[in-house]
């Protein structure tokens, strides 16, 4: 019960307001830079948001699932799990050195979603899917969340799944799931694809253009969608994050090779029981940075607008 409100909370409420404190980001170094790196702290000890985080915050019902934030809606740094990288930091996506921006395509300013992706996912790079006829792109799935606020990098919101689209990035398929906030004020309106497309008109529109063109200006083609761009429905979108669910339990329980030619994934976990990869807990030793730069302070940063 809420001790200032006298209203009983459902469970629902209970576990994604717990879920909400039990994790902390800890970024390091300096932002847009390769040195930048955000650690996810819980009771003062380091854990990967990769394979530590549950994928689903009510486990028996499996209604709500966890996503780790990995980009605030209309920033523009590129910043991603690090699967190769011991207990997967987020960091930042550099080329050369240099940090990446997605740019501004008239008329989207930077993300326009809060972007990341599902804990406990692998788009498995070996498996082909039978209806993209492409296999999956190595990362955890990805998640658009459409709520109002504007998320914080590396923070863990309980979402609900809405329904999922299908791009086809350089031959690999990277599935794109569209959530909300369970605290959004429209989530109780929300339930599946078809209320998104009342509720929220043209959004599913200009989230398919957005990804069709936000490589072009950096001189790459247009990227394509499976199922002729149309967004599946909840259902769907929930058998595909089973599908890649039990994709990274192949993978955590070594039933997978998580290193081979292609790819080298860091495994390292504090808590999937029978993982032979399951270590003990470290303390998080990095030296917490403060500072607060703009992205169009940085290098690389470009407040063009481009029109594609």
């Amino acid at each position: 019960m809420n001790l200032l409100t006298g209203v009983r909370l459902s469970p629902v409420f209970r576990l994604v307001r717990s879920y909400s404190s039990a994790y902390r980001p800890v970024a390091s170094g300096k932002p847009f830079t390769e040195a930048y790196r955000v650690h996810i702290e819980k009771d003062g000890k380091i854990v990967s948001p990769f394979h530590d985080i549950p994928l689903y915050a009510d486990p028996s019902e499996k209604s709500i699932v966890n996503m780790v934030v990995e980009i605030p809606r209309w920033s523009n740094a590129k910043i991603e799990v690090s699967i190769g990288e011991k207990f997967n930091p987020l960091k930042q996506d550099c080329k050369k050195g240099k940090p990446r921006f997605v740019r501004n395509c008239f008329p989207h300013k930077g993300y326009i979603w809060n972007y990341g992706a599902l804990p406990q996912t692998w788009e498995d790079p070996t498996d082909l899917h039978s209806e993209t006829g492409a296999r999956g792109d190595n990362d955890p799935i990805d998640a658009i969340e459409i709520g109002e606020g504007v998320a914080k990098q590396g923070e863990i919101k309980q979402v609900k799944v809405l329904g999922i689209m299908a791009m086809i990035d350089e031959g690999e398929t990277d599935w794109k799931v569209v959530v909300i906030d369970t605290k959004d004020p429209m989530a109780v309106k929300l339930n599946d694809i078809d209320d998104v497309k009342k509720h929220y008109p043209g959004l599913l529109d200009a989230t398919r253009h957005w990804f069709e063109i936000y490589k072009i200006p950096d001189g790459k083609d247009k990227n394509v969608f499976a199922f002729n761009g149309e967004c599946k429905d909840k259902a769907y979108a929930n058998s595909i994050i089973s599908e890649t669910h039990k994709a990274w339990q192949k993978l955590i329980h070594a039933k997978i090779p998580h290193k081979t030619e292609t790819y080298n994934i860091s495994v390292e976990n504090v808590s999937v029981e029978g993982s032979p990869f399951k270590v003990e807990s470290e303390l998080l030793q990095v030296k917490e940075t403060h500072e607060h730069i703009k992205e169009e302070e940085s290098e690389g940063y470009s407040g063009k607008w481009y029109f594609v």
